[in-house]
């Protein structure tokens, strides 16, 4: 394969580009020293097939969310389809799984992060099943960390994978594993179909041209680049998919998924997918999402943070649905307990692994005191996934993995799932099925007459810090981090700014008997810059910027992550037209 090199595309083309019969790419962010072992003319020319082939329909299906999630604040109560119920009571069907699919058997422990060189090295060398490669939330989507984490990716599959940091630590891939072990399996989660990639321009066969899909691009250069070579390794390639919002969309992941193997000639299931359920509408539609992907599906994820934050956006105007500290959010709540049960319930009787939510405790080295109790927090948490019927679980630090074993272990024993059995559930449908009335219950929520005893200054205050803390991150290039002793990443700004709108829009009374306004959060947030420590390259005024827009306005946003993104990170050579085009 050829490739063009980086002083060639500096003296020729500042950028290469890729033609197709459908299009081309266009390279609008700068070409830095290995890019162009992934930006490659053929990669380019993959991923403006691609473009050209499903770009309209993306675009169709993100214009159906909006009229979809507005009915539901309006209070159209989302239910199960009438015209697929064919396909939730016909109990014979299943989905791929994981057969033939080395290394997705056992996903005991999966340990998340970004795709930057340290963090992947940690993930690789570490006892992790598997390793989920993160281009989402995990990830700031700037231009250097979306292409570093491809030439990250590529030589983690190749096994040769090596960082140096800033300061000269030096970071290398085991290569070879002690006896009886193995390398986590990669499992590569692209961005969300709302977000775009504005430093890949796709120009159509009409010249028209647009920012790229951020999913297509995420998907398409670890595809193209690694598919071929894993499959000679005896592997699989495995995603995991997110924010996807309807049965539609899976379709149309699932025809991606199709046409991707055909264009390189590999054999359909070839490539696996796990998805991940983040939304309401996702968890209403979950066995029909599994239907449409069923020639490649390997499991569902609970994506729990996100999908509190979806229930919260969703009910942002009922006075029923108000949230406490997010302290008091727990699993135990019974629209949470519903959700989990529907995804172990609809998983197991399909085939496909069920998988359990992120721990976001983190342990400290410097205090034995607050990891000891990280640890036994995130093992009541595992205990509990085990003990509903999860198959495996997220975490966030390599300290936590044994603990989650451990809890694994102990349900377990020596097999390598529990997808045969299909643990009973406590819904109000026939013989306890989990209904959408279920996943819609208020039960166990404080009432707007109580809500005092459960939102605090130090809840409202922890909520902002989360939001500055990350955001202040995120505009820096950084990925998740720890706030707090919690690991925060984009869906814990969301859910806190949600909170944070709809406790202001209800008038809520706080426990210190002060009632929460606008003017009140904004002092809190100036209060807490004050206190912050600060450096002349920090992004915090911006990030404070994002938090107002994001919570103290007249309507609640739909995501903060495509307006600071359009906002702060595009660069500018990315906004000119047809920038470095030969």
């Amino acid at each position: 394969m050829s490739t063009l090199s980086t002083s060639s595309a500096q003296e020729l083309h500042p950028s290469p580009s890729a033609r197709t019969a459908g299009g081309r790419m266009v390279v609008a962010g700068p070409m830095e020293p290995t890019y162009d072992t992934v930006l490659t003319h053929e990669a380019l020319d993959f991923l403006a097939t691609l473009h050209a082939e499903f770009l309209t329909e993306r675009r169709r299906l993100l214009t159906e969310r909006g009229p979809r999630n507005d009915a539901i604040a309006r209070g159209d109560l989302p239910s199960h389809r009438e015209d697929t119920r064919h396909i939730r009571e016909d109990a014979d069907w299943r989905a791929i799984g994981h057969a033939g699919a080395s290394g997705l058997s056992r996903r005991r422990v999966e340990i998340t992060g970004a795709p930057d060189g340290r963090t992947a090295v940690n993930a690789l060398n570490s006892d992790a099943d598997s390793w989920l490669a993160d281009f989402e939330d995990a990830m700031s989507p700037t231009w250097s960390n979306v292409v570093l984490g491809q030439v990250n990716l590529r030589a983690a599959v190749r096994s040769r994978l090596k960082h140096v940091t800033r300061v000269g630590k030096y970071y290398e891939q085991r290569a070879s594993r002690r006896a009886g072990a193995r390398q986590p399996t990669i499992v590569v989660r692209p961005r969300g179909l709302h977000m775009p990639e504005a430093h890949l321009r796709y120009v159509d066969r009409n010249g028209s041209e647009t920012s790229a899909a951020a999913s297509l691009v995420d998907f398409a250069l670890y595809f193209f680049h690694n598919a071929e070579e894993l499959a000679a390794r005896g592997s699989g390639i495995y995603f995991c998919i997110p924010k996807v919002e309807s049965a539609a969309e899976a379709r149309w992941w699932n025809r991606l998924f199709l046409r991707a193997q055909e264009l390189l000639g590999l054999e359909p299931g070839t490539l696996r997918a796990t998805v991940l359920i983040e939304t309401l509408s996702a968890a209403i539609e979950m066995e029909e999402i599994v239907w449409e992907l069923r020639e490649h599906c390997a499991g569902l994820h609970a994506g729990r943070w996100d999908y509190i934050f979806s229930m919260t956006k969703a009910f942002r105007h009922d006075r029923s649905f108000l949230l406490p500290d997010r302290k008091e959010i727990t699993m135990e709540l019974p629209f949470l307990e519903s959700y989990a049960q529907r995804i172990i319930d609809v998983s197991h009787r399909r085939g496909i692994h069920a998988l359990g939510g992120m721990a976001t405790a983190f342990p400290d080295r410097e205090d034995p005191e607050l990891t000891a109790v990280a640890q036994q927090g995130v093992r009541e948490d595992k205990e509990r996934e085990a003990a509903q019927g999860f198959d495996g679980t997220w975490v966030a630090h390599p300290n936590l993995i044994p603990v989650a074993r451990e809890a694994f272990d102990a349900v377990l024993g020596d097999a390598d799932h529990q997808i045969e059995r299909i643990p009973a559930t406590n819904g109000t449908g026939e013989n306890g099925r989990i209904t959408s009335a279920d996943l819609l219950s208020r039960d166990g929520l404080p009432t707007p007459e109580d809500l005092r005893e459960h939102v605090s200054e130090d809840g409202v205050r922890t909520n902002i810090r989360a939001c500055i803390a990350y955001l202040d991150a995120w505009l820096s290039g950084k990925g998740a981090l720890k706030v707090d002793h919690l690991v925060e990443d984009v869906s814990s700004v969301e859910i806190s700014r949600a909170q944070i709108w709809q406790w202001i829009r209800r008038g809520v009374k706080m426990d210190n008997g002060r009632v929460l306004t606008t003017v009140l959060v904004d002092r809190y947030v100036a209060e807490e810059l004050a206190i912050t420590s600060r450096n002349p390259l920090d992004r915090f005024c911006e990030s404070a910027e994002l938090l107002r827009w994001g919570a103290l306005g007249d309507e609640l946003p739909d995501s903060f992550t495509v307006e600071a993104y359009q906002r702060f990170m595009v660069d500018r050579a990315a906004r000119m037209p047809y920038p470095f085009a030969a």
